[in-house]
């Protein structure tokens, strides 16, 4: 296209901008870019309008998120927490000190309950053949009793 211009005409693009803007806007290649270019900015201008129209919506969802996320997450740390204290109250009641004292409980009262037994045969509150197998059975168990606690002390060591 500049090649069919003369020297004189080329010398007036160059010295004269408005003529040389009117050859630059004419030429086809810039036409199209323009084109893109206003194509573009409309795209541009739907989409911002279309993003402050969803700004309500977007801020009543993200006021739903925020109670949903305090209340839900309110509801599960409570949640949480009680389970902690369930788990620390199973712990301290399986713990090795507390099984022990518990044997040791329970040995205390199978010894208590010979022993009560043995004063009932002294005042002849129950016979002999009754107190045997009843004394018996609670020595037998009281023995088995000390002997796990022995043991459980004794691994514990």
């Amino acid at each position: 296209m500049l090649k069919d211009k003369s020297v004189d005409e080329l010398r007036k693009l160059l010295s004269d901008k408005d003529a040389y803007n009117q050859l630059l806007f004419s030429l086809d290649q810039v036409k199209i870019q323009d084109n893109v270019r206003d194509e573009l900015r409309k795209e541009t201008l739907q989409l911002a309008r279309e993003n402050l129209d969803q700004e309500p919506r977007i801020l009543e969802l993200r006021n739903q998120c925020r109670i949903i996320r305090t209340t839900e997450l309110a509801a599960a740390q409570e949640k949480l927490d009680e389970l902690q204290r369930k788990k620390e109250e199973i712990l301290r009641f399986y713990s090795p000190a507390m099984l022990l004292q518990r044997l040791q409980d329970e040995m205390n009262k199978t010894d208590e309950e010979s022993e009560s037994l043995q004063r009932q045969l002294l005042e002849k509150e129950i016979d002999l053949s009754t107190f045997v197998p009843k004394y018996k059975k609670l020595r037998v168990t009281y023995h088995r009793q000390a002997l796990t606690h022995l043991a459980a002390k004794a691994s514990s060591v």
